[in-house]
């Protein structure tokens, strides 16, 4: 074994890059995650088995039966599968690391089966055994045990790897990658506490579930009781879901494969399980998805309707409402505005208006969706609205609480205060909040598109314009506030149909759904 030294966060960082950089040129950046994370983890469990078996055998004095006990392993380490052994392959090494994988997923059939993916290691066109011996070589210059990197920071070295490959691979970033300020903002929304369910229908690497973990870790709460539910369609990010948990600390975690629209994993009898909490960004407007299924959906998801072909949103949407707790049930889900406004699902979202299950409505800025300008919105819903609070709306026109550096765009920790606090108050913030009542949405025949009610350049709601009456302005400007109001409305109308056009843009956590 490597001579043990805590390792910094610098290092980890550089270690894990080096990997990535080693197969440049060799294959697709978007194929990297599906060679380094499964190497990552595989490192890990020898490190950390290595590490238990000192503790045992200094424990009982240097007795190798004992140190061997299954009892005393997180997961079991076959000695012909060990890294040790694969880091001696001179030859069909890709062969020799995917029988140790699978001796691995087999001793421990519970908690690793399938968990290394289904990338080809055997084919040599791709990788040659040069490069994997030079991708071992490089894994084996650190020893990765619990002792010189504990969960928490293996953890943050594990997102910072998952970001990297997002920002290298383009175009198919977003396919398992949300910006993780958003999922922040939306835990913080949510509130996750100690003992829930949490559930998101499209986990993609798994970032909106381990986030609700990490709130809980920030406040010094108890999350290890906390149960965490997740549904991948594809294979590798599903795995890549499951290692991520492992990797931090967390085992309490269901993460299945399937297609949530087609194939929903998680049911009870003969309705979909439910959860306290629900945290998503569904895949923006799929066209391949089978809708006339669900139209006839055995698990009654389709309760407001069903969505055009063209897209699938409420389908999601409904799936989410579908699996909240009836009485603790709330969720957040990242959308693009469109969801808000658009005429071919006006009727599905009046009688969710109606239903009064929406809760807020916030707005974004822009380029907070991966590798897209578009702007995105949150919708939080609750099964059971505080009292004060049915009937109503908070809209929220965060559009300006954004920052960009290096083309980047970001919440900070005060732009996420001032949505936090806006939302905990639901109460009127001139050009920032409003509340509006569902008879006011009505008149605007379902129409949440934000700046409908909060007017953020003016810092005025346009709603009644009798609402202006009670001020000292002159008739001359009431008058142009009213037909101003009542223009931007017929706009939004008009022009719904414009706004339809947005370019398809994948969804933050998931691939394909």
């Amino acid at each position: 074994m490597e001579v043990s030294s805590r390792i910094t966060q610098q290092q980890l960082e550089s270690y894990l890059w080096g990997a990535a950089v080693l197969l440049r040129g060799t294959i697709d950046a978007g194929d990297y995650k599906q060679f380094i994370m499964p190497l990552l983890f595989y490192k890990r469990l020898c490190d950390v088995y290595d590490e238990e078996t000192e503790t045992a055998l200094a424990e009982s004095g240097g007795d190798v039966d004992f140190a061997a006990f299954p009892e005393n392993h997180r997961f079991q380490i076959p000695p012909e599968a060990h890294w040790r052994e694969v880091r001696k392959a001179a030859r069909d090494v890709g062969q020799v690391l995917q029988a140790g994988m699978r001796a691995i997923e087999t001793a421990n059939p519970d908690k690793l089966y399938g968990i290394f993916g289904d990338a080809q290691w055997t084919n040599k066109d791709r990788l040659s055994d040069a490069m994997l011996r030079d991708l071992i070589e490089h894994f084996s210059s650190l020893e990765l045990t619990i002792a010189n990197l504990p969960e928490d920071e293996l953890g943050n070295g594990y997102e910072y790897l998952i970001k990297k490959f997002a920002d290298d691979s383009g175009h198919t970033a977003a396919e398992f990658y949300t910006n993780r300020t958003v999922v922040h903002l939306m835990t913080e929304l949510l509130e996750p506490q100690p003992g829930e369910t949490i559930y998101d229908p499209t986990c993609g690497s798994g970032g909106m579930l381990l986030s609700a973990i990490a709130h809980l870790r920030r406040r010094g709460l108890e999350w290890r009781n906390v149960r965490l539910y997740g549904q991948e369609r594809n294979l590798m990010t599903s795995s890549i879901t499951r290692m991520n948990c492992f990797l931090h600390g967390i085992e309490d975690f269901h993460i299945v494969r399937g297609d949530t629209l087609s194939e929903p994993k998680f049911v009870e009898g003969d309705r979909l399980q439910r959860f306290d909490m629900v945290l998503a960004n569904p895949p923006y407007s799929i066209k391949q998805w089978d809708r006339s299924a669900f139209a006839a959906d055995p698990w009654g998801r389709n309760v407001f309707g069903t969505p055009p072909q063209g897209r699938a949103d409420y389908a999601f949407w409904q799936h989410i409402l579908a699996s909240m707790n009836p009485e603790t049930g709330r969720c957040a889900i990242l959308f693009p505005h469109g969801v808000l406004f658009r005429q071919e699902e006006a009727e599905m979202r009046r009688k969710l208006i109606e239903a009064d299950l929406i809760e807020c409505v916030l707005g974004l800025g822009p380029n907070l969706f991966y590798n897209s300008p578009m702007e995105a919105c949150v919708v939080i819903c609750r099964t059971r609205k505080p009292r004060e609070r049915q009937g109503k709306i908070l809209l929220i026109n965060a559009v300006g609480e954004v920052t960009r550096e290096r083309a980047q765009s970001f919440l900070t920790e005060e732009h996420i205060e001032r949505v936090v606090g806006a939302y905990r108050g639901f109460s009127n913030d001139p050009g920032f909040a409003y509340v509006a009542t569902l008879e006011a949405i009505h008149a605007n025949d379902g129409n949440l598109s934000i700046p409908l009610y909060v007017a953020q350049s003016a810092g005025m709601v346009c709603e009644e314009s009798a609402q202006y009456g009670e001020t000292s302005l002159p008739e001359a400007l009431l008058g142009w506030l009213d037909s101003s109001c009542n223009a931007r409305k017929a706009l939004y109308v008009i022009l719904s149909t414009e706004y339809e056009k947005e370019p398809d843009v994948p969804g933050g956590e998931d691939e394909g759904q």
